[in-house]
């Protein structure tokens, strides 16, 4: 999942569910989904619970390490912008230009301040940024 990032640095938590792996540093989350899944607030619930939980009114950052191919739902999209008003960065970590042409399509959707990066380190390094 996020084999370039040496994690014997940080801290942080694993939480495992049905859509995929959520690790839960102090100031952010790395999720990594399964293949194929379709992403909705319905099956985001669980893992939203754990996000909410972990960064209670604290400003977070979510990078999105999109290894694997999955949908977002996008019509749940104003769900998720709500659940979240304390979402201060969004970075997604693309391995191809198709992921990269699907996150263009959802910038249109979303109103987290969002960037793309080719990969993980850059990612964090500019959550940690703008979390400062």
């Amino acid at each position: 999942m996020i084999n370039e990032l040496n994690l014997k640095s940080k801290e942080y938590r694993v939480y495992k569910s049905e859509i995929g792996d959520l690790y839960l540093f102090d100031n952010y989350v790395i999720t990594n989904f399964n293949e194929g899944v379709d992403l909705n607030y319905a099956n985001f619930y669980e893992a939203g619970l754990e996000i909410r939980n972990h960064f209670m009114d604290k400003p977070f950052g979510y990078i999105a390490n999109r290894n694997n191919s999955y949908s977002i739902n996008l019509h749940d999209v104003t769900i998720f912008n709500k659940a979240f008003p304390n979402l201060k960065a969004y970075a997604i970590v693309t391995y191809n230009t198709l992921t990269e042409r699907v996150f263009e399509i959802e910038n249109h959707f979303f109103t987290s301040n969002r960037q793309a990066f080719k990969n993980i380190n850059d990612a964090i390094a500019w959550v940690e940024e703008i979390l400062c």
